[in-house]
C-alpha cells in the first residue's frame, strides 16, 4: 500500500500539482497543502507548515524542514536536507552529482557522474533567487545567500554571502 500511495502522489505531483498556481496566486484550489501532501509521500520527509512552489523539482532523496519555502522553478537534485524556515526564491539549483573529468583520453560525456554528494541547509536560512549550490556543500544556520550566488564551499553560521563563487561579505552576529 505504501508503494501506490508513493507512486501515486508522485504522479499528482508530476501531473498536477507542479502546475496549479503559485501560492501567492488570487487564485486558491488548496495548491500550497496539495503540493505539501504529495511531496510528504513520496520524499524522504517534509516538517508541519512547508512550501512547495509552483514548477518546483523534488526529489525522493529530499528531507524539508518545517516552515521552510521551496522556491518556484526550483531544481533540486539527489540526496538534499533543508532545515527549518529556510526561505528559497525562486529559480534556485541544487546539484548534487556532477561529471567526471579526470581521464583526458575520453571525452568527458562518455566519463560518467562523481558520486553523489549530499547538500545539507541549516535552519533560518535565506537563499535569494537563481542561487546554485554544487555538491556537498554545506550551509550554516542563519545564512543568507545573495540572488545569483553561485555556492561551491560550506557557508558558516551566520554568514551573509554573494557572488561567483560565493564569498563572505558579512556576519549578521558580529
Amino acid at each position: 500500500m505504501n508503494r501506490l500511495i508513493m507512486a501515486l502522489a508522485w504522479g499528482g505531483y508530476q501531473l498536477i500539482g507542479k502546475h496549479l498556481p503559485a501560492s501567492d496566486s488570487r487564485i486558491h484550489l488548496g495548491q500550497k497543502e496539495f503540493r505539501r501532501w504529495c511531496v510528504s509521500h513520496f520524499a524522504v520527509s517534509v516538517g508541519k507548515g512547508a512550501n512547495i512552489e509552483k514548477g518546483a523539482i523534488i526529489p525522493r532523496k529530499a528531507s524539508i524542514g518545517r516552515d521552510s519555502g521551496i522556491g518556484k522553478n526550483a531544481y533540486i537534485q539527489g540526496e538534499t536536507h533543508i532545515g527549518d524556515y529556510v526561505m528559497m526564491g525562486p529559480e534556485c539549483y541544487i546539484w548534487t552529482i556532477n561529471h567526471e573529468t579526470d581521464d583526458l583520453s575520453v571525452p568527458m560525456c562518455k566519463q560518467g557522474s562523481k558520486p553523489e554528494k549530499p547538500v545539507y541547509i541549516g535552519d533560518d536560512v535565506w537563499i535569494g533567487s537563481r542561487v546554485t549550490i554544487l555538491p556537498g556543500v554545506r550551509i550554516g544556520n542563519g545564512a543568507i545567500i545573495g540572488a545569483g550566488a553561485v555556492v561551491s564551499k560550506d557557508i558558516p553560521d551566520f554568514a551573509v554571502v554573494a557572488g561567483n563563487p560565493a564569498k563572505v561579505v558579512k556576519y549578521r552576529n558580529s
